[in-house]
């Protein structure tokens, strides 16, 4: 029986450590790290809370260029005017091998598309939506 405990005990604690969005609490807000690479995101989904302040860490690990666009998103959430001056049409974009942070707090719950516009890229895959909660 205390083996069976001991198992559980790690199981659980594997799936803390690895939850869906590894979104850190750093005083001004969460922090959640957004990786692009070939053809996917991580999270998936990206997951916010409503209200809640957040800064975005986007990453892109990719040898090509990504954007991130999310028209809807982006319209239903209060921005920083630093994140404003880098959205363009509902969307940022990220050259290869580059990052960039937005400040934002999501205003409305929702379930929100999100597609890398680039060429057959959301054909291939590369989509998710937010989801605020």
């Amino acid at each position: 029986m205390r083996f069976i405990s001991k198992i559980a005990l790690s199981c659980l604690a594997a799936l803390v450590v690895t939850g869906p969005a590894l979104a850190q609490d750093t005083g001004g807000g969460t922090s959640l790290t957004i990786t692009l690479s070939d053809f996917a995101f991580a999270p998936d989904p990206i997951v916010l809370q409503h209200g809640q302040t957040y800064h975005l860490h986007f990453v892109n690990d990719s040898s090509s260029s990504h954007d991130f666009k999310a028209p809807e998103f982006f319209a239903a959430a209060t921005l920083s005017p630093d994140a404003r001056a880098k959205i363009a049409d509902g969307a940022i974009e990220l050259k290869e091998h580059t990052t960039l942070d937005i400040d934002l707090v999501p205003a409305t719950a929702g379930k929100y598309p999100v597609e890398c516009s680039h060429f057959m890229h959301a054909m291939m895959g590369m989509t998710t939506n937010v989801v605020v909660q």
